[in-house]
């Protein structure tokens, strides 16, 4: 179903409000619509894609969101500033804020978005739910009246029963939403839950709400006009969550593709429509719906979000509409050219989030440079993305990078290109979940169609990560001697040459250039690489002997073949490995080699002589198994929480101070029994490794106490 667009543009310039991959998004439609945009950004988005990309680019304040992406004064001033007619808010940070639509109007501004009243409406969980209620849209049961103490909650919690879900009134992305099994449980999960939300969002209200076994989240698209026109655009599952944040999303529903799926189709979106007129509603939105998986005709609403939704591509895709550009023409006044009964699903359309996260080390955010990128191309596949080579990630705002989407005539063909799109998606720099969406892809009950919210929690504890190997050590050992001497010399051995450099020359083979690489256990693994091109670059001739760790005491032929600028393939005992590579230097002058093969990548550390002296000691005192003293923060952030006090006796597990990055609160708890001492505060700022606090185990001496510290 594709409208024909009107011939002239509905604005001459418009301010996207946003950053990263939906900026670049909308920032797209601009300039195929013929329409000037502006991009704003913080201190530190200077180089980013969403700047590059614009016709002109404004800052407006510093790194912290409440500085900048989040100062409604800034967004209006830029407005002004540029003689924008409009603001395009993307998703997140202002999209949903009825205060940024009243100033932009009394600056003479559209806001791309409904009015303030459908924004303060929908924008309250608690308000929504009691307001299509009374339209007639089945809601979940629980408590939601404004207002409620803790006390209060905890009371009327056995009315609603358990299992129960917490839910903050304001915001989205599943923050502060938690799950309490029994009563013992409420308490704690009700003061974590309305800290996390007066935090995300300024407010700590909270509702509850009877929890759905087996749930699928479901959700319709609706697009609504100033001229009386509303009509949806079918739905889109998103019951593939962690935490309750959607990892892949997909249009349409497998759910729906029975005949009884067809009916509950039309009343689905029926009901989404209600909803978005009982509040007057104008724009592009979605109407958030729960439906067991055991009862799949039942759907009760959640929440409507007064936006354009990141999984808005898979809609589009099926559909033929620009969601972007009817936004537009629609706050321009513009009739909505498209009709319901004009409305047609064509093949089937699957997206996969990237995050700049850690998978199997618990989903931590990630930071880094962007050191290579290869971004899928083809037939069916579409890429948004705010990734560039050269790109700093940091921990100031959400980790999701990019999102790649593919569409098929059925959803087995969609999947298998996608598959295929995450496999040549190669992100090295930044550690990424592509790995961890490849695994998903492949789960039988995902192939299958059956899904619900929980069966990627089910699912984790089965999933097996990707480890460096044999193969990979032999690559990162070639590279850090053949493409990068000063790696080599990094590792212990002479950059240039010098009079007094040894070169390995001996009679005979010549001798090997040992390379001590990072394993990622924190252990050491010695490569020693044989050949008169080692410390030459690499080339297609070049053979090498490598000797994989010299207690396995076995020497191995490799052959090293450069494949455009950044690809190697290393023939390795007959097998072939294909890898994209780049070398990085720290700071510091510490170098790292990172390796891409099929949607997999890691990072290895070429480790000078003190580094691997300092792993090989550390290795030596801890026993197998033992537990270390020291907590670290894995992830660079900010100190949110403290639990306990300096010199409070803990248990192993215990949580002792919470660490906020990328928008998501970790906790960091204690790995054995023993007196804490705290080396933070509420408000910190910390680096990744960073010694947050140290437990000392009874037993040990005040000295040893000390020392720990």
């Amino acid at each position: 179903m594709t409208a024909t667009a009107p011939a002239a543009p509905p604005f001459a310039k418009v301010l996207v409000a946003n950053r990263g991959e939906i900026a670049c998004r909308v920032i797209r439609t601009l300039r195929r619509l013929g329409i000037a945009s502006v991009a704003v950004y913080s201190d530190a988005d200077a180089g980013a894609r969403h700047v590059r990309e614009a016709d002109e680019a404004v800052r407006i304040g510093p790194a912290p969101a409440a500085q900048s992406y989040l100062s409604i004064a800034a967004i209006v001033d830029a407005a002004r500033a540029t003689g924008a007619e409009a603001v395009h808010p993307g998703y997140g940070f202002l999209s949903e804020n009825a205060e940024l639509a009243r100033a932009l109007a009394d600056a003479g501004v559209v806001f791309v978005g409904p009015g303030p009243e459908a924004l303060a409406v929908m924008g309250d969980k608690i308000r929504a739910k009691n307001h299509v209620a009374g339209h007639g849209v089945p809601v979940i049961p629980g408590v939601s009246e404004p207002g409620l103490t803790d006390a209060e909650l905890i009371a009327r919690a056995d009315g609603v029963g358990y299992p129960l879900l917490i839910k903050p009134s304001a915001g989205g992305g599943g923050k502060g939403m938690t799950v309490v099994e029994s009563a013992a449980e409420l308490p704690g999960a009700l003061a974590t839950a309305r800290r996390v939300a007066t935090a995300a969002f300024g407010d700590g209200t909270l509702l509850l709400e009877r929890l759905v076994r087996a749930p699928r989240h479901i959700e319709v698209q609706v697009l609504a006009d100033t001229h009386g026109t509303t009509i949806h655009l079918g739905e889109r599952e998103c019951s593939l969550q962690r935490r309750h944040q959607k990892v892949i999303e997909e249009a349409p529903s497998p759910l729906f593709a029975t005949a009884q799926g067809a009916s509950t189709r039309a009343r689905i979106g029926a009901a989404a429509c209600e909803a978005a007129r009982s509040v007057g509603y104008v724009g592009a939105g979605t109407v958030e719906f729960l439906v067991s998986d055991e009862a799949p005709d039942e759907f009760f609403f959640m929440e409507m979000n007064t936006r354009l939704q990141v999984e808005h591509p898979v809609t589009e895709m099926v559909t033929g509409v620009d969601l972007v550009e009817q936004q537009l023409r629609v706050a321009a006044g513009q009739p909505l050219a498209l009709r319901q009964e004009d409305f047609r699903l064509e093949g089937h359309a699957i997206e996969a989030r990237v995050y700049a996260e850690v998978p199997a080390r618990g989903f931590l955010p990630a930071t880094g440079r962007v050191e290579f990128l290869h971004e899928p191309a083809g037939e069916h596949i579409r890429v948004d993305s705010s990734l560039r080579e050269g790109l700093g990630i940091g921990s100031d705002y959400d980790p999701m990078l990019a999102k790649c989407i593919a569409w098929g005539s059925t959803r087995a063909e969609a999947l298998e290109t996608l598959d295929a799109a995450l496999a040549r998606y190669t992100v090295l720099g930044v550690e990424t979940n592509l790995e961890y969406l490849r695994l998903l892809l492949a789960d039988e009950d995902v192939r299958a169609g059956h899904l619900d919210t929980t069966l990627i929690e089910r699912r984790l504890g089965g999933l097996s990560f990707r480890t460096p190997g044999e193969a990979e050590y032999a690559a990162a050992a070639l590279l850090a001697t053949g493409a990068a001497p000063e790696a080599a010399g990094a590792a212990g051995h002479p950059a240039a040459p010098g009079p007094w450099a040894s070169d390995g020359w001996r009679l005979g083979a010549p001798a090997a250039r040992r390379v001590s690489l990072g394993a990622p256990d924190g252990g050491v693994a010695t490569v020693a690489v044989r050949g008169p091109a080692a410390g030459s670059a690499p080339s297609a001739a070049t053979t090498l002997r490598v000797d994989l760790g010299s207690e396995r005491g076995a020497e191995r032929m490799a052959s090293l073949e450069q494949a455009g600028e950044a690809g190697v393939v290393l023939a390795l005992d007959g097998g072939e490995h294909r890898f994209a590579w780049a070398l990085a230097e720290g700071p510091d002058g510490e170098c790292t080699v990172h390796l891409g093969d099929a949607g997999w990548s890691t990072a290895i550390p070429v480790l000078s002589r003190a580094e691997r002296l300092e792993r090989l000691r550390a290795a030596v005192h801890r026993h197998e198994g033992e537990a270390a003293p020291e907590v670290r923060t894995p992830m660079p952030g900010t100190v949110v929480s403290v639990a306990v006090d300096h010199g409070q006796a803990v248990e192993a597990g215990q949580p002792l101070v919470s660490v906020e990055a990328m928008k998501m609160e970790h906790q960091l708890v204690a790995a054995l029994a023993g007196t804490v001492a705290l080396h933070v505060t509420p408000g910190a700022l910390v680096k990744a490794d960073q010694v947050v606090a140290t437990v000392t185990p009874h037993e040990a001496t005040p000295r040893e106490a000390h020392e720990g510290a």
